[in-house]
């Protein structure tokens, strides 16, 4: 039995994926059935109607990517009917966020159809027994913890009081909001996992969920449609994979724009001319940021997967090593989780900032993925449907020359390439422990108000930079992501670290 370490987004998550180690379970049974309960009680910071992507490196083998992205929906629907349903809301999330919300935002999930993939393909343990933890909460009533209690208090308003359905799942009955350690209990949605569990993911797709999912959403004004999730599989990858001091690394291609970001990240930190983590360190840090932060906005952020070409020229440009040369051209659950057999598996799910909308009769929350602004910035009218929508996902794996294997990932809107990629860059370039590197203060370059800003955390030897502005943070905060990591060795044996930003938690099984 494989002795595993998981990282997860919650304690009952993390003990969730630890459980299933017990019961027999290896790296990828632990990450998936963590998985599964994050989506079902990390309610606002994500849910079963989301996407995800998943990476996994079993050992002698190659590693692959599982794509269960959005899809764009309307199969059969006129052109008048895209953009119906849907409305743009306005909240204050550590600065002004815009976002569609509404039945008309929902794209096709993608999650189920994933994890199914990544379970038949890798794990050794039944379907049924992997879901079983996450029906098994939504039962008895699950606590609202940490970051998903925090980002209630930004998005309940806006988010979740348009739909009396949500609007009474995360209200008391006064009107005020859910706070932390209060018991959320999701009708339909037990009986809606048990389904999934005895009849597998077709149900959601191809039977008779799906068919109360579609209906719910068309009788509602929306897109998403029957033959939208009927057609819908899973997508096989072969991941983006750079060398970096000693250290093979494997992350998400398109559609994820996440992962390519990540990528020429690395590409350039591996070149900076500092060693010592000083001032000049972090000024080489904001020009690597802002150098790919920027193609991205001008080139990547778009509507489908056609920016294979902008990609490669993104990498290559990073491969240079020198970030001057190319700036001439939201809400998320991560878990990662590793055996001592070697086997790695880094998951993440998004259902952006949610709809707020309830697939009546499931207690399954739907993403909002057509409603994501900052990813879709020219909208959807000439995407064909079924196209697979882009995506900030990165989930990553790592192995070194001398047979360390590391899965990490983030969620974090557009944070969580930056907030992976510093902790990959503490951890491996700097020689930091994986606990330090995840732990250490943070900077993101963002535009904030018309302006190119650096937003930072309080404890790092940040300076003026000429053509930015300053914006500190005063604690560690879930605005620069939530890492999850966990790390196995000869040497060393397990471990895992969960960040203290999103009140994760870590959790061994099979021992």
């Amino acid at each position: 039995m494989p002795q595993v370490a998981i990282a997860a987004s919650s304690k009952i998550s993390a003990k969730a994926g630890a459980a299933l180690a017990d019961e027999g379970g290896n790296a990828v049974d632990a990450v998936l059935g963590a998985t599964l309960v994050s989506m079902c009680t990390d309610i606002g910071i994500v849910s079963p109607g989301g996407g995800a992507l998943v990476t996994i490196w079993p050992p002698d083998e190659n590693p692959i990517v599982i794509d269960g992205c959005p899809e764009m929906p309307g199969r059969g629907q006129p052109a008048e009917r895209f953009g119906e349903a849907m409305w743009d809301v306005v909240f204050d999330y550590k600065g002004e966020t815009h976002q569609g919300v509404g039945f008309g935002s929902v794209a096709t999930p993608g999650a189920f159809a994933a994890l199914d993939e990544a379970s038949r393909r890798f794990g050794s343990l039944p379907w049924a027994t992997v879901v079983q933890p996450a029906v098994r909460w939504v039962e008895i009533g699950f606590p609202l913890r940490g970051g998903a209690a925090e980002y209630l208090r930004y998005t309940h308003e806006a988010i979740y009081s348009w739909s009396e359905d949500s609007y009474r799942l995360f209200h008391h009955a006064d009107g005020s909001p859910l706070a932390d350690g209060d018991t959320v209990v999701i009708p339909d949605l037990a009986r809606s996992l048990k389904e999934i569990a005895s009849e597998g993911v077709e149900t959601l797709y191809r039977g008779a969920l799906g068919h109360r999912i579609a209906t719910g959403v068309q009788t509602a004004g929306g897109l998403l449609g029957e033959a939208d999730l009927a057609a819908y599989h899973a997508a096989i990858h072969r991941p983006i994979t750079l060398e970096f001091n000693g250290w093979r690394i494997a992350t998400c291609p398109p559609p994820s724009v996440g992962g390519p970001c990540l990528a020429a990240m690395l590409h350039l930190l591996k070149a900076c001319p500092e060693r010592d983590f000083n001032a000049d360190t972090l000024r080489w840090l904001v020009q690597v940021q802002h150098a790919v932060l920027n193609y991205r906005a001008e080139t990547l952020d778009g509507a489908g997967e056609e920016i294979t070409d902008e990609v490669q020229r993104l990498l290559a440009l990073a491969q240079l090593g020198e970030p001057s040369k190319m700036l001439s051209s939201p809400s998320t659950i991560h878990i990662s989780g590793v055996d001592d057999n070697g086997l790695a598996c880094s998951v993440t799910v998004s259902a952006g900032y949610g709809s707020g909308a309830i697939a009546p009769g499931t207690g399954i929350l739907l993403n909002n993925s057509l409603g994501e602004v900052d990813l879709h910035p020219k909208g959807f009218a000439s995407v064909v449907p079924g196209t697979r929508l882009v995506s900030n996902m990165a989930p990553t794996v790592a192995r070194s020359e001398d047979g360390v294997i590391l899965a990490i990932g983030s969620p974090g809107a557009s944070r969580i390439t930056t907030a992976i990629a510093q902790s990959l860059w503490h951890h491996i370039f700097f020689g930091k422990t994986l606990d330090a590197a995840v732990e250490h203060p943070r900077l993101h370059v963002e535009p904030f108000a018309e302006e190119s800003n650096i937003a930072y955390e309080r404890g790092l030897p940040i300076v003026p930079v000429k053509g930015f502005d300053l914006r500190e943070f005063e604690q560690l905060s879930m605005y620069f992501g939530g890492v999850q990591a966990a790390r196995w060795s000869a040497d060393e044996g397990l471990s895992a670290v969960a960040d203290i930003r999103r009140s994760g938690d870590v959790a061994r099984g099979g021992e």
